[in-house]
């Protein structure tokens, strides 16, 4: 993709693919050298019985990457993605928005160290507050208001809008199979609302 287009590409790129701060490190190296302009790092582990990396192993995950990246000499977006809110069914797991602040301040996100931060007077780096991301790819309790308040720069909904759209066919579908029904269709927009949406002309 990056070969083939001048936009700048983001790579998804989960937990690293790989287990430990090392193993993320190699993987972002090989994904600045690919070229794209952003990559996410999230500290998801894959594994249902344990589905978060602790907090410190996630902030170490995420300051390897930001190293690899600084080590490459590029300057690729680091967003570092807190998975605050999940499914049950799929992660156990379920953090507060006051366990999502305390991990703001500690800095999982861009961690303290980053190029950009800023200055004193007499030229030595300080800390400052890093811009966090959170990723709120399943229904949650807080709103976009909400999470603004808690300091969150920056909101992602991963593949959520479009499990969605399947969700409304998918709920249609069963309606018509099952009940012989085509109440699942109240709602949907028209074809001249596609055309003009995604640039068409129509038929």
């Amino acid at each position: 993709m990056v070969e083939t287009t001048d936009l700048p590409i983001n790579a998804d790129f989960e937990n690293g693919f790989a287990p430990d701060a090392a193993g993320v490190a190699d993987s972002v190296r090989l994904a600045v050298e690919s070229g794209v302009a952003g990559l996410s790092i999230e500290d998801s582990t894959g594994d249902p019985s344990r589905p978060l990396f602790e907090l410190d192993a996630a902030v170490e995950r995420v300051r390897a990457a930001r190293k690899a990246i600084d080590k490459a000499g590029g300057d690729t977006l680091l967003v570092a993605a807190r998975m605050l809110s999940r499914r049950p069914s799929r992660h156990r797991a379920h953090h507060s928005p006051a366990e999502g602040l305390r991990e703001r301040r500690r800095g999982l996100s861009l961690c303290a160290g980053h190029p950009h931060a800023r200055r004193d007077s007499r030229g030595r780096a300080g800390r400052r507050a890093a811009p966090v991301n959170l990723l709120m790819g399943w229904p949650g309790e807080l709103t976009v208001r909400q999470i603004a308040d808690l300091g969150v720069r920056r909101i992602s909904v991963g593949g959520a809008l479009a499990r969605s759209a399947w969700g409304g066919f998918t709920r249609a579908a069963k309606m018509l199979l099952e009940q012989g029904r085509f109440d699942g269709f109240a709602g949907a927009e028209s074809g001249d609302w596609l055309d003009e949406f995604f640039g068409g002309r129509g038929a």
